[in-house]
């Protein structure tokens, strides 16, 4: 077969320039199989997966310091001062910044700096561990539209008031669920119908990650309605939940699915909304007109709720009225108000001191303006020193910029003066990560082969005496393919040398 399988204009009318100088890892690993495997060769049976391992580590070893780096990504440096790792990124060869003209001006790396983990401490300065964050969000409710994500709450309905008259009444009145003097309040209307009080049961919830938890303590202060002047009891509920509220199914008169959107009128103790059970992994609860009272499960009494089990479970708060067979329209409240959630779980992981990855060293590393910024010396500054700058770092002595990588948070740091700046990186992968990559150029076809024809060898018992001679074989392949690479010219490097007071005889 041809080594060219397609036309002239194909070529030049295509996007595929200058691919012929390349070999597809596949093709390498062919004519491996082809040439080297079999009866009365060097290596007399090999597998086809043995041969693509050793070819893909010879590929990925050479693409380290033998191959040309051909990956970049240019942007513009944001005002966070930060660059996100490449996906498929091993090691960079050079960051450089590129000015109007498109000239690259190199950025040099600092190890004078970095942007540590930041340990959460407390005002004596004791490590403060999860156990003394607070888990549930919005849980004061001290904003009047503190109610929003990540709460959720259930599909506010409204009743018809005094439906048993004749003819019923048209009047329409909506309950509430919102934020009033700092509280959550739930309001609902009680109205009779044909002999029985009606109202709808509501639900307010938020997910919670518990993936590193176990044990969670719970509290709030909350008041019920009491029961006085012909109304009903009121019923609260506060609580950790293993389902969600949202999808849960949960039937009532044997056939009628329903979740926490359905607010179904409470008619009687036959028919249940589930808004009216408690929160199956652990809850507290105010009834019968409490008001402002406190309750919690906690570690000391050993009520904390186990959460071990799960990865997700909902902070569920639940409001209803009993039901009756008196005939009443009135108006119940409940509320509930300082919501806590706190880990308690037996080992807790050190926690960061923001949620950002923000260290106060990377914070005044990227606030301080870099001695890089001073471009000129004839200023106040460097002027009077006439010459005297005694003890200057030679790693600092250039005005491009600095930089450093952060290998935990996968980001690359710049100094101040770069922001705003269109930065390139210049970096090496593996050459693994697609198909279009696993290829080698014909300058080191050979040393591909040498290196899996001496991984082979060695990986066998039969074959050791060949090793040390493969070896070297290897090496002097490898040798032979960076030399070529390097693509070194003579009238390039005369041209460089030039008015250099260098004899240049060619």
């Amino acid at each position: 077969m041809a080594l060219l399988d397609n036309t002239h204009q194909q070529y030049y009318q295509g996007n595929d320039f200058g691919n012929y100088q390349f070999t597809s890892l596949e093709d390498i690993i062919n004519q491996f199989m082809v040439v080297y495997v079999g009866d009365q060769k060097i290596i007399s049976k090999a597998s086809r997966i043995d041969v693509a391992f050793h070819a893909q580590r010879a590929l990925a070893e050479l693409s380290f310091d033998t191959f040309k780096s051909i990956k970049a990504q240019e942007i513009v440096v944001p005002t966070t001062l930060q660059m996100i790792l490449p996906h498929d990124y091993v090691n960079y060869t050079k960051l450089s910044w590129s000015d109007s003209a498109g000239i690259k001006h190199p950025l040099y790396p600092t190890n004078s700096t970095s942007n540590p983990f930041s340990i959460l401490q407390d005002d004596d300065g004791n490590y403060d561990f999860p156990g003394n964050v607070q888990l549930v969000t919005n849980g004061d409710f001290e904003d009047p539209a503190a109610l929003v994500s990540p709460w959720q709450k259930s599909t506010v309905g409204s009743t018809k008031s005094s439906t048993n008259t004749s003819p019923p009444s048209t009047t329409s009145i909506q309950d509430t669920i919102s934020v009033i003097s700092g509280e959550l309040t739930f309001t609902h209307y009680i109205h009779n119908s044909f002999g029985h009080s009606m109202s709808r049961a509501y639900a307010v919830w938020q997910p919670l990650d518990v993936t590193t938890i176990t044990k969670l303590e719970i509290s709030a202060k909350g008041t019920s309605h009491a029961a006085t002047g012909g109304t009903l009891n009121g019923t609260l509920y506060f609580g950790i939940s293993s389902v969600d509220p949202l999808t849960s199914a949960i039937y009532h008169d044997g056939d009628n699915p329903t979740n926490a959107n359905d607010t179904t009128a409470q008619v009687s103790s036959s028919v249940t909304s589930p808004n009216t059970l408690p929160p199956d992994l652990g809850y507290v609860e105010w009834i019968a007109g409490e008001q402002g009272t406190t309750q919690s499960l906690n570690e000391t009494d050993g009520t904390a709720i186990d959460v071990s089990g799960y990865s997700t479970v909902w902070i569920r708060i639940n409001s209803f009225v009993d039901t009756s067979t008196e005939n009443i329209d009135v108006t119940s409240i409940n509320s509930i108000d300082d919501i806590s959630i706190m880990d308690v779980s037996a080992s807790s992981p050190l926690t960061q001191k923001n949620n950002t990855g923000h260290s106060e060293t990377w914070k005044s590393y990227k606030s301080g303006t870099p001695s890089e910024n001073q471009n000129q010396y004839d200023d106040d500054t460097y002027w009077p020193l006439d010459g005297s700058r005694f003890g200057l770092d030679p790693q600092h002595a250039q005005v491009n910029g600095s930089f450093y990588i952060n290998q935990r948070l996968g980001k690359i740091h710049f100094s101040s003066n770069i922001s705003g700046k269109t930065v390139i990186l210049d970096y090496i992968s593996d050459s693994l990560g697609t198909d279009g990559e696993m290829q080698v150029h014909k300058f080191a076809e050979e040393a591909m082969y040498r290196w899996i024809l001496h991984g082979i060898a060695a990986s066998r018992i039969q074959t050791q005496q060949l090793v040390p001679r493969l070896k070297k074989e290897k090496f002097a392949a490898i040798r032979q393919a960076k030399l070529r690479l390097s693509n070194i010219k003579i009238e390039e490097l005369t041209q460089i040398l030039r008015s250099k007071s260098k004899q240049i005889k060619h």
